[in-house]
């Protein structure tokens, strides 16, 4: 599995009122760094020799340690910037299903706020499939934090490459600037794409 991963891309190179154009290309690099470190990676770890496999250190052992973290942040990333491309209302699904979980959207986003400036690294708002429920989860580095099972949905990003060169330590008003300008229509179409369903009542 060597060279197989390629980045993405999206259109909008600002977001007016929120990002600027050079804050998202810096970020973008920084993403587009990941990709290349993933490829690397797998591309060594087919070769690695297994029979020097060992939990103190084996380079089999590193490659793998290093696929969470390079894997994560490219998902991760992906996550964060397709769900603010553009600035839509909360309908649908996930409408239903914050009010369901959380009381109603005013709580679920006093939450969310919260974790934002909580977390060191990424906020989640997840589908625990087991559970059936919402959760609101914090990352501190892009391979710690994550719950098995989980489908990410809406994807916030507080390191500060982030955002300083918009906010420098205004991590706050970086999160409050997120909150409005979010894509509910993406992470609806990731509840239909995965086809995600709440049958508790």
């Amino acid at each position: 599995m060597a060279n197989d991963k390629a980045p993405k891309t999206w259109q909008y190179k600002e977001i007016k009122g929120f990002l600027s154009e050079k804050q998202l290309a810096e970020h973008k690099l920084l993403y587009e760094g990941y990709v290349k470190k993933i490829n690397e990676i797998w591309s060594k770890a087919g070769s690695a020799d297994k029979s020097l496999a060992n939990g103190t250190y084996s380079d089999l052992r590193a490659l793998k340690v290093e696929e969470t973290f390079a894997l994560n942040a490219i998902k991760l990333h992906e996550g964060y910037f397709s769900n603010i491309q553009n600035s839509k209302p909360i309908t649908g699904k996930i409408a239903e299903w914050i009010t369901h979980d959380f009381g109603n959207f005013e709580k679920w986003a006093e939450e969310f706020k919260a974790l934002g400036l909580c977390a060191r690294g990424w906020v989640v708002l997840a589908f625990d499939i087991e559970e059936q429920k919402l959760r609101n989860i914090i990352c501190d580095a892009h391979n710690q934090g994550g719950i098995w099972g989980c489908v990410p949905l809406l994807i916030l990003d507080v390191y500060e490459h982030a955002y300083f060169m918009d906010y420098a330590t205004a991590r706050k008003k970086y999160t409050e600037a997120f909150m409005q300008n979010l894509d509910w229509d993406f992470v609806n179409s990731l509840i239909e794409k995965y086809k995600l369903t709440q049958f508790r009542k």
